[in-house]
């Protein structure tokens, strides 16, 4: 995956969810999933965003910690919208698998990053 693809998928990936949104019921319960999954969505790109611009290993590791934890929010509130019967979970399997995705592949960086920015310059 090259680094323009990489950025195109967050992006996708926080677009998606924001549709899904216009799809939640207007109860109580949808307004405040609507809110929190929209942050921790959009979230995720912004601060992997800002990692890239990090001025330092540690700081891009940081950043990218930032954008994992709210990639698996992002997960929870997808599981809470299906199971709590807002939308079906067929019709948010794909999102979730996504989300999933997203998620590992921070991780892997956040590791990569964290093993980098503790090795001394040469």
């Amino acid at each position: 995956m090259t680094r323009d693809d990489w950025r195109d998928r967050r992006k996708a990936f926080a677009l998606r969810v924001m549709a899904m949104v216009d799809h939640l019921p207007k109860t109580q319960k949808g307004r405040v999933l609507s809110g929190q999954i929209l942050r921790s969505a959009t979230s995720v790109a912004a601060n992997y965003r800002s990692a890239c611009r990090g001025r330092s290993a540690a700081e891009f590791a940081s950043k990218v910690s930032i954008a994992l934890e709210e990639a698996d929010e992002t997960g929870l509130w997808l599981e809470l919208i299906g199971e709590g019967g807002l939308l079906s979970p067929a019709r948010l399997k794909d999102l979730q698998q996504e989300c999933n995705e997203l998620t590992a592949i921070l991780f892997t960086s956040q590791r990569t990053a964290k093993a980098k920015s503790k090795t001394p310059d040469s």
